[in-house]
């Protein structure tokens, strides 16, 4: 289990050290866009908008009334001329 947490912290010290790296080679104005990047990468995940969430089905049925008047080629014919 140690063995693991290890090799694992060498990993992202490798990581971190490759990016650090490719950061250099760039020039200064390409390193301020990616210092954004990370900036915006931190907010999305630090703020829950990186979290997968489920999809719902409330909506199944809604329609259900519409289905004995219309059939399905009617409906996507329907909603081709809203586009």
């Amino acid at each position: 289990m140690e063995k693991a947490r290890q090799n694992i912290k060498k990993t992202e010290i490798a990581y971190e050290r490759e990016i650090e790296l490719k950061i250099q080679a760039l020039p200064e104005d390409l390193q301020k866009e990616v210092l954004d990047f990370v900036e915006f990468l931190l907010g999305k995940y630090k703020s829950g908008g990186g979290k997968i969430r489920k999809l719902k089905f409330d909506w199944e049925g809604g329609l259900s009334e519409i289905g004995k008047q219309y059939t399905s080629v009617e409906l996507q014919h329907k909603a081709l001329s809203w586009r």
